[in-house]
């Protein structure tokens, strides 16, 4: 059968698919309690958005009563194109009724092909980069892992420094180069072999001569390590952004004392913050970047580990993992990045939003939060934006009047002070500025 034959049954079969997905044939009742009574405990998000989600498209979640919820925070980063982008769904679903390879271990299969030529063509050459795609598992934590691992290798040395506040994932390894007290306590185990450092401004007088100081000192007790992992912008932390003359000092630190430099882009990679990259803005070439969340554009687990080709020193089979191969994430993978990436619009839209928000959260502190009696200010970048609130619990109500009003926001910070805004790079400004206006809304309530 010829290529474009297939490809017309293809576009048959789908026909005939979509005519028998009809509204209402899956509208069988849901029993709600059925989380409560088997599902663990250590279920979260649900529990601030206690509805059952039926469909999702673009920028809008709607529920199994039919209530609309805007979201302005895709899947914590991983849905950068929005829900359901229809570009992204038509490979999927052809790739999947034409038989497509779905599972294939690290073998070499054409969606895998073709997304590493994509990448190449779209991302890496583009930006002067030549290092390596490394498959490591789905999720983001598993690429942490992998890059924690290859650096030690590459190194011969055992230390990481990390930075106060990070989130770097849940599995050991990643824990132990985050900063949360509370993540660091679920580990069980005591957490080695890493040393914190103040992130940029955390406190007064903080920079990276911080780091310099105990690198340069003989007796400082910091044994020269392996690498330095750092978030650009941390998501979890509380959206702070590092400036760019901060990241540029680091990177060049981390040169000189031949140190390894580790971005880790699962949050803020794939144009979160504008760039592909968030270290882009900086100018600097990181020797290791971890990527995942949005890279699938989908939603589907997929994480990327990129390495300078001087440390990809793995052994053949010295990292693996049953579902380092997930052949439909290579797909839309693939199809996102042609579809947003073939030219700079995204981007340039991003930035563009970015300031949109950023204006209208400024709009809430001078008009809502200051009137009311307390203190905010605005941090981030690109998409990636917090209103931040001094009294203590406020952002948690703020949060949950906005999923009262159908506004869907987390909280994150040391202190869960921050409201943290993650919309869809392809949220509509009218969208946006719904978003904004519910969000005033809730602020005022929340202060009540």
């Amino acid at each position: 059968m010829s290529t474009q034959t297939a490809r017309a049954r293809t576009h048959l079969d789908l026909t005939a698919l979509e005519a028998d997905v009809r509204p209402g044939a899956l509208d069988a009742p849901v029993d709600s309690g059925v989380f409560e009574r088997h599902e663990s405990a250590v279920r979260s998000y649900c529990r601030s958005w206690p509805v059952v989600f039926d469909t999702a498209v673009g920028s809008w979640m709607t529920a199994t009563d039919g209530t609309r919820y805007l979201d302005m925070f895709a899947g914590a980063g991983a849905l950068n194109y929005g829900h359901n982008p229809p570009a992204l769904k038509g490979a999927l679903v052809e790739h999947l009724l034409r038989d497509g390879v779905t599972h294939g271990l690290d073998m070499h299969t054409t969606a895998k092909a073709r997304f590493l030529t994509t990448f190449h063509e779209l991302v890496l050459a583009p930006r002067g980069l030549g290092h390596r795609v490394m498959f490591p598992g789905p999720t983001g934590a598993n690429a942490v892992e992998a890059a924690l691992k290859v650096a030690r290798r590459a190194t011969g040395r055992t230390g990481v420094v990390f930075f106060t506040d990070a989130f770097h994932g849940m599995s050991l390894g990643a824990l132990s180069v985050t900063g949360n007290s509370a993540k660091r306590r679920g580990a069980g185990v005591p957490l080695h072999h890493t040393t914190p450092v103040p992130y940029d401004r955390s406190v007064p007088g903080a920079d990276h001569t911080v780091l310099e100081r105990l690198l340069g000192d003989p007796s400082s007790g910091l044994d020269l390590p392996a690498a330095v992992i750092v978030e650009t912008v941390q998501g979890e932390g509380g959206l702070t952004a590092a400036r760019a003359e901060w990241l540029q000092a680091l990177a060049a630190l981390c040169h000189r004392h031949e140190v390894l430099l580790i971005v880790d882009d699962v949050q803020m990679g794939v144009g979160r913050t504008g760039g592909f990259f968030s270290f882009e803005e900086a100018g600097i070439t990181p020797d290791v970047v971890v990527l995942s969340k949005s890279i699938s554009g989908y939603g589907l687990p997929m994480s990327l580990v990129l390495i300078r080709p001087e440390v990809d020193v793995w052994k053949p089979g010295e990292h693996n993992g049953t579902f380092r191969g997930n052949n439909p994430a290579f797909v839309t993978a693939e199809a996102a990045l042609r579809t947003f990436w073939a030219d700079d619009a995204l981007e340039r839209s991003t930035l563009a939003r970015g300031e949109r928000v950023h204006d209208g959260l400024c709009r809430i502190v001078a008009d809502v939060v200051r009137r009311g009696g307390t203190d905010g200010t605005v941090r981030g970048r690109g998409l990636a934006r917090g209103l931040v609130l001094s009294a203590e619990g406020l952002a948690g109500r703020v949060a949950a009047e906005a999923f009262s009003l159908g506004l869907l926001v987390e909280t994150s910070g040391p202190h869960d002070e921050v409201v943290k805004l993650l919309p869809a790079l392809t949220t509509s400004d009218d969208d946006l500025d719904t978003g904004l206006s519910l969000l005033a809304e809730a602020t005022a309530r929340a202060l009540d």
